[in-house]
């Protein structure tokens, strides 16, 4: 019986820990989507089955962190290991004219992923910039094929667009003076304005199709989907629209959720879901401006914009069926480690430079301790003057600066409006996140030897990590020009009006 046992141990350990493939890597984005807004996470009415069936049959993670509280410095960090200050993706974000994007010198996952055989693809919205001839677009940074938004899906005229069928309008009137939405297939625009309503079929059929044709090929591949849901305005089509509960916000929730069972159902008719690992989180925290269609942060303070837990502690789902366990990890890790957790699975070579990311190998497939136990927290407009705004150390974190945000304004905290104005904190402000992840109750360091301690291990971390950080040269500081939107007919008179096809 003792012999049964330790060879079908053998056996299950050989299946889960080795293949005759590399794995496959499915990387899914959400946008603007808070800590609190999945089924999963305890939202009483979103409706996310496969969301739920991930967390339920893989590795959900309570203290996973973004390094930015918007949008374009998230999505840099996420792609280079790298924060963003180092690849000089900031302050705030890219627009369809910018001049600048994402260093060309930088490495993508999707580049580490490449020498090694992968097939590449992105499917969504981009916002690393577009820049001259397309420079910065997907398909000059690894990636072989692209189907998306360059950008945010807001950063056009939306006004007269549909986002719900038959004909309900977008609600709100999005960026005005600027060309309409382009959808682009590689450096192509297929179609300007983009079709809303049609806009997610589009993308689960290119998403399921380059995976049906890589696993034909019997080639390992990476997909790359950072959705547009549920960033403002949100949108959804007849699949999805009044399904739910939750009104439009859980509308186009669901819409993404249905996209991620179909790409689940054709990871196992191509017989590759016991070969892929699907990790799922989202770039920043809840836009609580929107309200009720800004996205929730659970227990969390604040949101988008802001530094505090809401803005950056993100939900994330590890999904890789015979490999990860189904369970809860309460480590720290972050959208930094993702780079370095596929290039060791993959055995893939590391970019050499200077990586913030670690591997979570350990945490994956052993629910093991991370390797990680410190997380900085920048602002939105990081600067080598005022450096960090917090710190984070074990389950201790420590804000040095606070400030609010616009993006988190109309909730009653008065710490999260625009309003809340930049404030210095010497001593920082010291929470225990495992006992208050609310960041309500700061601990008192007076008569605390302890705590005192805790502190001065915070302060001589974040002099060591200020003391390494170089910052890039900022990229979006370059500037706009209206020469470099998107237009599909680009001699036509009078821009941007013109820019239809």
């Amino acid at each position: 019986m003792e012999n049964i046992r330790f060879f079908f141990f053998l056996n299950t350990f050989l299946c889960c820990t080795s293949s005759a493939s590399p794995p496959n890597f499915i990387l899914l984005f959400a946008d603007d989507l808070g800590f609190g807004d999945l089924g999963c996470y305890g939202h009483p009415t979103s409706l996310t089955p496969n969301l739920d069936l991930l967390a339920a049959g893989g590795l959900r993670f309570t203290d996973f962190y973004c390094t930015s509280p918007v949008c374009t410095p998230s999505r840099a960090s996420l792609l280079t290991g790298r924060y963003q200050t180092r690849s000089g993706v900031y302050p705030g974000v890219l627009y369809p004219g910018s001049r600048g994007g994402l260093p060309l010198n930088e490495t993508t996952i999707a580049e580490v992923l490449k020498p090694v055989g992968y097939a590449t693809a992105a499917v969504g919205k981009w916002h690393l910039g577009v820049g001259a001839n397309g420079k910065f677009l997907p398909t000059r940074q690894g990636f072989d094929q692209y189907l998306g938004i360059p950008y945010s899906h807001d950063m056009g005229p939306c006004r007269n667009l549909n986002c719900f069928p038959p004909d309900v309008k977008c609600f709100g009137l999005c960026d005005v003076g600027t060309v309409t939405v382009p959808l682009l297939h590689n450096e192509v625009i297929k179609q300007q304005p983009v079709n809303f309503l049609d806009l997610e079929r589009a993308y689960s059929d290119f998403s399921t199709n380059f995976i049906t044709t890589s696993a034909k090929n019997k080639q390992p591949f990476f997909l790359y989907y950072p959705s547009h849901h549920t960033h403002y305005p949100q949108y959804a089509g007849p699949g999805a629209a009044g399904r739910t509960l939750r009104g439009k916000f859980g509308d186009a929730l669901f819409e993404f959720d249905s996209t991620i069972g179909n790409l689940l159902t054709t990871l196992e008719k191509t017989g590759v879901i016991n070969n892929t690992l699907v990790f799922f989180t989202s770039d920043n925290g809840p836009e609580l401006m929107r309200m009720s269609r800004g996205g929730n942060a659970g227990p969390l303070k604040c949101g988008k914009g802001t530094t505090y837990e809401g803005g950056m502690r993100e939900p994330a789902i590890a999904f890789w069926p015979g490999t990860i366990r189904p369970g809860v990890t309460h480590e720290i890790a972050s959208t930094l480690d993702i780079l370095p957790t596929i290039a060791s699975l993959a055995g893939a070579k590391l970019p050499q430079v200077m990586l913030d990311g670690v591997d979570m190998t350990e945490i994956l497939v052993n629910q093991g301790k991370s390797k990680r136990d410190t997380m900085m927290f920048y602002p939105t407009d990081p600067s080598e003057m005022y450096g960090l705004f917090a710190l984070r150390l074990g389950k201790y974190k420590a804000h040095f600066y606070t400030r609010g945000a616009t993006h988190s304004g109309t909730t009653p905290d008065q710490d999260c409006p625009v309003f809340a104005v930049l404030k210095a904190h010497d001593p920082p402000l010291i929470f225990d996140l495992e006992a208050d992840p609310s960041e309500h109750y700061p601990l008192p360091l007076f008569g605390k030897p302890d705590l005192q301690a805790v502190l001065q291990r915070i302060k001589k971390v974040k002099e060591q990590f200020e003391a390494s950080m170089v910052f890039g040269e900022s990229q979006i500081s370059k500037g706009i020009d209206p020469n470099l939107e998107p237009c599909c007919n680009p001699q036509c008179s009078p821009k941007p009006g013109c820019c239809k096809c």
